[in-house]
């Protein structure tokens, strides 16, 4: 049975502090809003009475002063000018004099704010109570202070599930605000599509402004600005910052307001508050809807730099940027580039190369890619090679030619990341190949490729094949659903004499990963760890918290602060510490699945 306990609010300080001293500059745990008192309802007097108006305490009633002409409308506004009128959206006036809806659909369609999310807990996802008990603090600030860059492909498949699963927001937490959380996460661990499908979740009429946020930067990273036009309808004019301004003038243009809309933007072109590169971009964009259309050419000649909008721009009207742009850029490009389906295919690859060690692409999805790429004909060069070599690597006449086109794909990664990806790509064609002596060399690499899609049963195969002490047993005997024996120290001690990583990394994480499973005992465990000089006992305010979180068997919780103590853009930001705590508390709330996984690609990539 589940339990759902509530840590306590000194943990919650704890980690509070803890995330403060990693960030630049400390927030206030309270939601937005929570600070500024409510304001107090208007009287309406019913109709057919006379107000009754109390008189200034020491003046007498009088006769009331003649009103000045109105400046302003009666919800505040300034009354605007005629020209001003005209270049107005149908939207805009409809807001300007009081008639736009707070909401834009019947009471009756309008969704609860209960349980928001894509994942129920009957389709894999966590139980909808598991934060709902939660200091809310705690939570905003797990979420909040996680850059979304995991090194562990499984952590970040495991953390994208809890922040999908259909919740309850945590007591006191504003529900929409704990889906703007949670979805900019996901946008920030490059699930755009994920995260758009998050705040979609939610009736437009009940965004706040972290929601807002998140859905702004879901909808630019998958370049589909068009999505963010039923809330900027509703909206209006709430914002007033360049990048709302521009939004509307694209939704105004794609509502059928071409002329409203290509005005909007020339103003912000006159106003230099976008660049003029990026305003093109727009301009393109806003016309493909419309009447109004103009001859718009885009020159990169002066362009220096790369953002997220001036990306998702340019790959939203079918432009590549040029390659010198992309260079040195945030791997956040290259994952959007994964999933866009408006780019080209070769630049969908290259992207794929990096998104599928990441955990963003599955081993089903990198080979459809490839596929396509095989099928059409007028590509190549070295897609066109990687292509064919893994059709060979399936399909080949011997097991040593498919052993031989599987090796030809890794060694062509030109990176760890990348190399990773390839062995995502080959999982299940490494899967096909018979479990030889013949290939015993080649077995750890056999062995990581099927963990990487998680085909423990078909590399448990290969256990025959490979030496005690050896890298490949070591990745098995983590990957094992179950262990009869603790490991002996003389297995370690061989594993460690064959360690070639820098520091013994991945001894380190093949002790952390046996001691988290329980499949070490204790006095081999201390041993081995005064080898390697580390002490898997050190306590600090993670490490509590998230042993605390599984006392409790809240297994949401779990996840969320293992997926904070495995953020870093390598293998060497993890410390034997971190991994052992995220494996004993996975492998504790019944996450064991998830917790070999992660332990066996930490020894992997290490």
């Amino acid at each position: 049975m589940r339990r759902f306990v509530t840590l306590s609010a000194g943990a919650a300080l704890a980690l509070s502090s803890a995330l403060v001293m990693a960030q630049d500059s400390p927030e206030s745990l309270l939601p937005p809003g929570f600070e500024k008192p409510k304001p107090k309802a208007s009287v309406v007097p019913s109709p057919g009475s006379t107000p009754v108006i109390q008189a200034i305490p020491g003046q007498g009633a009088g006769p009331a002063a003649a009103p000045s002409a109105p400046r302003t409308l009666p919800n505040g506004q300034r009354i605007p000018t005629l020209k001003e009128l005209e270049a107005m959206s149908p939207d805009q006036l409809d807001e300007l004099l009081g008639l736009k809806p707070r909401f834009d659909m019947p009471a009756a369609a309008r969704r609860s704010l209960n349980r928001v999310g894509i994942l129920d807990e009957s389709e894999g996802g966590f139980p909808a109570g598991s934060l709902g008990m939660q200091n809310p603090g705690l939570v905003r600030a797990v979420l909040e202070g996680n850059k979304g860059r995991l090194v562990s492909r499984w952590g970040h498949i495991l953390l994208r599930r809890g922040l999908a699963s259909r919740m309850d927001a945590p007591a006191g937490m504003n529900p929409a605000d704990f889906a703007g959380w949670r979805a900019g996460l996901l946008v920030r661990m490059g699930e755009g599509h994920l995260a758009s499908a998050l705040v979609q979740d939610v009736d437009a009429g009940n965004y706040t402004e972290p929601l807002t946020k998140a859905a702004i930067d879901a909808y630019t990273f998958t370049a589909d600005f068009t999505g963010m036009c039923p809330i900027v309808a509703v909206q209006g004019n709430t914002r007033k910052d360049a990048d709302w301004r521009l939004l509307q003038a694209i939704c105004a243009s794609f509502q059928g307001d071409g002329a409203s809309g290509m005005a909007q933007l020339d103003r912000l072109q006159n106003e230099k508050v976008w660049s003029a590169i990026d305003l093109l971009l727009a301009q393109k964009y806003a016309g493909a809807a419309g009447k109004v259309r103009r001859a718009v050419k885009i020159e990169w000649d002066g362009v220096s730099d790369m953002n997220p909008w001036r990306f998702a721009l340019a790959s939203a009207v079918g432009i590549e940027p040029p390659a010198n742009l992309m260079q040195g850029t945030s791997v956040r490009y290259a994952w959007a580039a994964a999933t866009a389906p408006m780019l080209g295919l070769q630049a969908r690859a290259a992207g794929a190369d990096r998104a599928a060690a990441a955990g963003i692409l599955s081993s089903t999805a990198m080979v459809d890619l490839y596929s396509q790429i095989y099928a059409q004909q007028d590509i190549e060069g070295d897609w066109r090679t990687a292509a064919d070599g893994l059709r060979t690597a399936y399909v080949g006449a011997t097991p040593a030619e498919r052993m031989a086109a599987m090796q030809a794909l890794w060694d062509g990664g030109t990176d760890a990341d990348t190399r990773y990806s390839r062995l995502v790509l080959t999982a299940y064609a490494a899967a096909r190949m018979p479990v030889s002596a013949e290939f015993a060399g080649e077995a750890p690499d056999l062995i990581a490729s099927m963990l990487a899609a998680g085909l423990d049963r078909n590399a448990l195969a290969w256990a025959g094949q490979v030496e005690t002490g050896s890298l490949g047993w070591g990745l098995l005997a983590l990957a094992a659903p179950e262990r009869s024996q603790p490991v002996e120290s003389g297995a370690l001690g061989t594993f460690y004499s064959n360690d070639p990583s820098d520091a013994y990394r991945k001894s380190g994480f093949l002790l952390a990963g046996l001691a988290g499973l329980g499949r070490v005992d204790d006095a081999t465990a201390k041993d081995f760890a005064g080898k390697l000089d580390i002490d898997l006992t050190r306590q600090t305010n993670w490490t509590r918290l998230i042993q605390q979180a599984a006392d409790v068997n809240n297994a949401e919780l779990v996840v969320l602060l293992a997926g904070l103590g495995m953020q870093g853009n390598g293998w060497d930001k993890m410390t034997a510490l971190h991994l052992y705590h995220i494996v004993a508390a996975l492998n504790r709330v019944g996450l064991s699945a998830e917790a070999r996984m992660i332990a066996a690609e930490a020894v992997a990539r290490g």
